[in-house]
């Protein structure tokens, strides 16, 4: 698929199915997608007042996550699809986070914020739905202070050996079939299904990762390789320069 072709995708899925976005997201995860967001979470390092940047926070929740967990932490959350957000935002408000939760709608590959803006900038389950994986990265790396961490949480097709069998006929087969039955369009879920499988493995990620600029770059299995979280380092400031 090109580009355009993906981005064109992409927009349909989260523009007309952002009612059933959550429970979609449990539902084709099994749930597991909720313990992943803690566990990315909760290897998060910010200073006493941090500075955290959620792109492609689509209904907030690892916005929400965040804010949870640090009860100081600013978040900021960004995403192409404004209906997403909309419902984002209705969350941010239940849970009496507007004070520390703002949400705007934006391009991850032209993200309006200076340089250094944040102390950690994560995305989850967005990577695989960006044409230009590196251009994301950089952006990310660019708003993220020196020495500062940028996270990928991920779904992948890279499960263990026992669990590959599977993992592969629950995204064939099941996955397809589950979201025909919920979605206004559940064929183009198919596509989320192929984006799994032609993620690139966590080794070759973590090149992407360092191509980008980053450094002390390293990943976690979560659920027997069915997720991967990877984590990477801006530079550090060169003391030369200081």
């Amino acid at each position: 698929m090109s580009r355009a072709g993906q981005t064109s995708v992409v927009k349909e899925i989260f523009t007309t199915a952002h009612g059933r976005y959550d429970f979609l997201n449990h539902l084709l995860s099994l749930r597991r997608d909720v313990g992943w967001r803690e566990f990315a979470v909760g290897r998060m390092r910010f200073p006493p007042e941090g500075r955290f940047l959620d792109v492609a926070t689509g209904t907030a929740d690892l916005a929400l996550a965040a804010a949870r967990r640090y009860p100081l932490l600013r978040v900021t959350g960004v995403d192409f699809a404004e209906p997403m957000l909309a419902i984002g935002k209705q969350k941010v408000r239940a849970a009496g986070l507007s004070d520390r939760i703002a949400l705007f709608p934006c391009d991850a590959l032209a993200l309006p914020f200076p340089s250094g803006s944040f102390d950690v900038a994560a995305i989850a389950f967005g990577m695989r739905n960006i044409p230009d994986k590196v251009r994301a990265l950089r952006e990310m790396a660019r708003v993220t202070r020196a020495g500062g961490q940028v996270m990928v949480l991920e779904m992948t097709f890279a499960p263990a050996p026992a669990f590959r069998a599977i993992y592969g006929a629950y995204l064939s087969g099941v996955l397809p079939r589950i979201a025909r039955l919920f979605a206004a369009n559940g064929g183009a879920y198919s596509y989320l299904a192929d984006s799994i499988r032609s993620f690139p493995t966590p080794e070759t990620f973590g090149d992407i990762m360092t191509s980008a600029g980053l450094t002390e770059v390293t990943w976690h299995s979560l659920t027997f390789g069915a997720a991967y979280l990877h984590v990477g380092r801006t530079p550090p400031v060169d003391r030369r320069d200081t």
